[in-house]
C-alpha cells in the first residue's frame, strides 16, 4: 500500500515543516543498497510525504557519492508519484539574483562519474528525455512559489556539473555562452532515474551565488552558500506545503507511462535475476 505520493529530496530541516504529522523514519534496503539516509514519512494534510536528505544528515555525502539509484528506488517503493528536488545552484545570468528561486525546464549533463540508468546487464531501455522536468509538476511548483511571495523564474537551463569543486572562471563563462541559467551538482542523474521509474520530477532550485563569472560580486564561498540557503528555508517550506495541496488526483503527463514503449529487449532474453531486480519498475510491462 502506498505510503507517500510526494517525495522531497533536499537538505536538512525540510522534514520539520509545520503541519507535517504522523512522522516516522523508514529504513529501506534496495537492490542498489541503502539510500542516503532514513526516509521521514508523514502527512501534509491528507497527502503522504516522504522526505530524503540527499547528502545524509549532517551533509556527509559528496554529490558524486550520492546513492542515486537507491534513493529513487526507495521513494518508488513507498508509492511516490511526484518528486520535488530542492537544489542549491549558482546563477549564470544577471537577472537571477542570489536567493531567487528557479524552476528549470532543461538540463545539460556535465557529470562524468555517475551511474545514470537502472538498465543494463541484459536489459535495454531507451526513454524519451527531451523535457527532463515534468511540466505539470513544474507549473504547480511555480504557482506555489509565486503564492509564497518568492522571486521565482519559470524555465531555464541547468548545467549539472560533477563537483565537488566549483567551476573555474573559464567554465563559468563557457556555460553562460551556451545560454544556461543556473549551475548545480545534484539534478542528475536524479531526473533521469526518476523518469525511468515513471515518477514526475521537478526542481526547486535556490540560487545562492553568481558562481565566479560576475566581476561585481565576490566568487562563491561555502559561507555564502549556507547563508543564502538558510534564508530560503522558510520560503521553501511554504512552497512545498502548497505543492502537496495542489497535486492532481490523476497523472495525465507522459512521465506516468515513460517506460511503456521504451524496453527494447525481448522479455524472454532478460536474465531472471535482472527481471527480479527491476520488477518494481518494469513489472507492469514485463512478466
Amino acid at each position: 500500500m502506498a505510503q507517500a505520493r510526494l517525495g522531497i529530496i533536499g537538505g536538512s530541516g525540510l522534514y520539520e515543516m509545520e503541519g507535517l504529522t504522523e512522522v516516522r523514519e523508514v529504513d529501506i534496503n534496495t537492490p542498489w543498497g541503502k539510500p542516503s539516509d532514513l526516509i521521514a514519512v508523514g502527512k501534509l494534510g491528507d497527502v503522504g510525504v516522504a522526505f530524503l536528505p540527499r547528502h545524509g544528515k549532517g551533509h556527509r555525502i559528496l554529490p558524486t557519492e550520492v546513492p542515486q539509484e537507491a534513493n529513487i528506488y526507495a521513494l518508488k517503493s513507498l508509492g511516490v508519484e511526484f518528486i520535488v528536488s530542492v537544489n542549491a545552484v549558482g546563477s549564470l545570468q544577471e537577472e537571477i539574483h542570489p536567493r531567487d528561486l528557479v524552476i528549470p525546464d532543461q538540463v545539460i549533463d556535465r557529470t562524468k562519474s555517475r551511474a545514470n540508468t537502472f538498465f543494463g546487464r541484459g536489459i535495454v531501455a531507451h526513454l524519451v528525455f527531451a523535457d527532463p522536468f515534468c511540466p505539470v509538476l513544474s507549473d504547480i511548483l511555480y504557482r506555489a512559489s509565486v503564492e509564497a511571495g518568492a522571486t521565482v523564474h519559470l524555465g531555464g537551463t541547468c548545467v549539472c556539473m560533477e563537483g565537488p569543486l566549483f567551476s573555474t572562471r573559464a567554465e563559468s563563462h563557457l556555460y553562460r555562452s551556451w545560454g544556461a541559467s543556473i549551475i548545480g551538482m545534484t539534478a542528475l542523474p536524479e531526473a533521469k532515474l526518476a523518469r525511468e521509474a515513471e515518477i514526475c520530477y521537478a526542481s526547486l532550485a535556490c540560487a545562492t551565488d553568481y558562481d565566479c563569472w560576475h566581476q561585481a560580486h565576490e566568487s562563491v564561498t561555502i559561507e555564502m552558500v549556507i547563508a543564502n540557503l538558510q534564508a530560503n528555508v522558510a520560503t521553501s517550506k511554504h512552497v512545498l506545503r502548497s505543492v502537496a495541496d495542489s497535486l492532481p488526483d490523476h497523472r495525465a503527463c507522459d512521465c506516468a507511462t515513460a517506460l511503456q514503449d521504451a524496453i527494447i529487449t525481448d522479455p524472454k532474453l532478460i536474465p531472471p535475476d535482472v527481471k527480479q531486480k527491476l520488477s518494481l519498475l518494469i513489472g507492469k510491462y514485463v512478466k
